[in-house]
């Protein structure tokens, strides 16, 4: 990992790297990423929102990405192309300053445990005090940050990036190019006990977990191993920050959970799937393909179209929340009445 000082480049660089059409002085450099609102004349900003497009005028960016139909509004240079947003995703990597190179060379800081049989690629790094149990394998470019455990029997796919204080369970596997930031826990053991009416009985949690390519997990989330079989995490899933998988959960590719989701077991995500803030699933669920649920939501059925789904009621001032509340109550009686009106109606 290198740290890169005030990167610049030319617009005429970045319209070559984004397939953008340029509008304006091709040798002008940037140093920076920004909004409109907080840039300054050595950065570049974007447009992505209609909403924003009121501050091109008083904006002081150095050049902005924007979609061709604000061209005529833009008094600065300009890169058109039809996502901005995409586009700003792309060169957020560019001005990252801990931007990473792939090493050339293994490093292993000499406080790291590593167990004699763990099969070490090319260019991996293992940062101080990290352990690494038995039968471990790092493919080329894996990066294991300070601190972080890797148990026995784990696979970390290519270029795959643990950052510092990761634990993983033994036998995890994860694919290649996956992040997965500080203070996760992958592979700990599911929420599995029975009851003999006077005390719990744990579960053995003989599965495991399977996390596919290109996967990011966010910082303090868990991922629980499987009870029998494994909990599988498909090909570019992205997890937020503090979001509880239980075992033996699949979500499906190019899914993504914001923070806070709540997964209960066995549950099925398909793929594309959009999971709001705060969102809880109810366990042994099928969630289709290209479901969007909102943030807050509690889910307690299978849904198996795709589409929208919410839960809940918005906020409201306490007063009407109250009486709201109280009516809600009285729901089952007033479904009564109406009944009995219109029996006696017919």
């Amino acid at each position: 990992m290198t740290k890169n000082a005030s990167p610049s480049y030319t617009l005429a660089e970045l319209a070559s790297l984004l397939n953008a059409t340029l509008i304006g002085d091709g040798e002008r450099r940037v140093c920076g990423l920004s909004t409109l609102t907080d840039a300054g004349p050595d950065d570049i900003a974007f447009l992505a929102n209609k909403a924003y497009a009121k501050h091109l005028a008083t904006t002081n960016a150095a050049a902005i990405l924007l979609r061709p139909e604000y061209a005529e509004e833009c008094p600065t240079p300009a890169l058109l192309l039809d996502n901005p947003y995409l586009a700003y995703a792309k060169l957020s990597h560019c001005f990252d300053p801990l931007k990473r190179d792939e090493a050339s060379v293994t490093e292993v800081h000499p406080t790291a445990v590593i167990s004699s049989d763990v099969t070490i690629g090319e260019g991996v790094f293992v940062g101080a005090n990290a352990v690494i149990e038995s039968g471990v394998c790092l493919a080329d470019g894996v990066h294991v940050g300070a601190g972080s455990f890797v148990g026995a029997d784990v696979s970390l796919g290519a270029r795959t990036y643990l950052h510092p204080n990761v634990v993983l369970y033994h036998g995890v596997v994860i694919g290649a190019s996956s992040v997965i930031h500080s203070g996760a826990v992958i592979g700990g053991d599911g929420f599995g006990f029975a009851h003999d009416g006077a005390q719990w009985h744990k579960i053995a949690q003989l599965g495991g977990v399977v996390i596919g390519d290109n996967v990011e997990v966010g910082s303090c989330s868990s991922i629980d191993r499987g009870a029998l079989g494994d909990t599988v995490i498909g090909n570019d899933v992205k997890i937020d920050s503090q979001v509880q998988i239980a075992h033996n959960v699949h979500i499906g590719e190019h899914s993504a959970l914001a923070g806070c989701v709540g997964i209960a077991g066995s549950t099925r995500v398909g793929r594309h799937c959009l999971l709001g803030g705060g969102v809880g699933l109810a366990g042994h669920l099928e969630i289709a393909d290209g479901v969007q649920i909102t943030g807050m939501s509690l889910v307690t059925n299978s849904i198996s179209e795709a589409g929208v789904y919410s839960s809940g009621t918005g906020s409201m001032p306490n007063g009407l929340w109250r009486r709201n509340a109280v009516r809600f109550k009285q729901l089952d009686e007033l479904s009564r009445r109406v009944t009995r009106l219109e029996r006696h109606r017919d």
